[in-house]
């Protein structure tokens, strides 16, 4: 029986942006914020809790990890930022470091009843970590995975369509990074592919739906882009983080690009990706295998394979 009770690890901007976009959503009975930097946490909580009037009621508080007993969901944002000129793999292994000790915090008070959302980056191979550190069953330990990157597609398609994005169906797959594939395959709006809406649509001559690589490199480098802007990305992802805490709090059987244990899936095994994922109440229900062509298929094995390396050069 859930409780609504969520825990945040890492104050940091994706951290505390998360904890008030759900506080706005009222998706949780009780949040609690943890962070290395307790007048952080702290502050934050007071600022929140000011506007405590203008909501649902809830608790938030700043806590130690002894609070974050009987959390639903264990939501993981903590990390270090790559320093300039450091590689991937430096950057890794020093946030392999700090998740040894989270997880051995975490899972003192937490058991597999709990779910462990990961979102801090590398999102994929961190959540391998983590399933690999707590031993928690595979449906028990997502990342956010490609949740947003698919959002992002969706709204380019929508905003060149000039249709609702609700109504564009399409999904990145793979790994959250450069690796990411576009499953075109299985795109549509309105039930038909691309080729077909545009065919049908004679209201948008030279919208681009049509240069599907140039959407792809869109997507894949928007958080660049944002990054270059204002220095980070944390908006969108916070609303990506509520909306898989609304589905495993909602058991809402819906279908999200969530980073998950690959148990087989197009003959991929033991690394975390992403791939069309039923989420319910108790995490991952089932990972589904959409239509994919040859290329796109090899393109999300080759993902696959870089990760698989990367987790091997850090010793997992």
């Amino acid at each position: 029986m859930f409780k609504g009770k969520i825990s945040i690890i890492g104050d940091g901007l994706v951290g505390s942006t998360t904890a008030y976009t759900l506080m706005l959503g009222a998706v949780a009975s009780e949040i609690v914020i943890l962070d290395i930097n307790r007048d952080k946490a702290e502050g934050d909580v007071l600022d929140m809790n000011h506007g405590m009037s203008f909501i649902s009621p809830m608790t938030i508080v700043a806590g130690d990890y002894e609070q974050i007993r009987g959390s639903d969901i264990v939501i993981i944002t903590a990390g270090a930022n790559q320093k300039p000129g450091e590689t991937r793999i430096a950057l890794l292994q020093r946030n392999t470091a700090i998740f040894k000790d989270i997880i051995q915090q975490i899972t003192k008070y937490c058991h597999d009843d709990t779910i462990l959302l990961v979102v801090t980056n590398p999102v994929d191979i961190l959540t391998y970590i983590t399933y690999k550190l707590s031993d928690f069953s595979p449906h028990k330990v997502i990342g956010s995975g490609t949740v947003l990157d698919t959002s992002r597609l969706k709204y380019m398609i929508g905003e060149r369509a000039k249709v609702d994005l609700r109504n564009v169906h399409t999904y990145i797959i793979g790994e959250h990074g450069d690796s990411e594939v576009a499953a075109w395959s299985s795109t549509s709006i309105a039930g038909m592919s691309l080729d077909e809406f545009c065919k049908s649509c004679k209201r948008c001559d030279g919208c681009g739906l049509d240069d599907t690589d140039k959407l792809y490199q869109a997507v894949k480098n928007a958080a660049y882009e944002i990054i270059g802007k204002k220095g980070a990305t944390f908006y969108a992802v916070a609303l990506a983080v509520r909306r898989i805490v609304e589905c495993i709090i909602g058991n809402e059987n819906s279908i999200l690009t969530v980073s998950t244990l690959m148990q087989g899936e197009y003959g991929v095994k033991d690394v975390c990706l992403s791939l069309p994922t039923i989420v319910d109440h108790e995490g991952v229900e089932k990972v589904l295998e959409i239509q994919l062509d040859d290329l796109e298929t090899a393109a999300f094995r080759d993902s696959a394979q870089k990760l698989r390396k990367l987790a091997k050069e850090i010793g997992f």
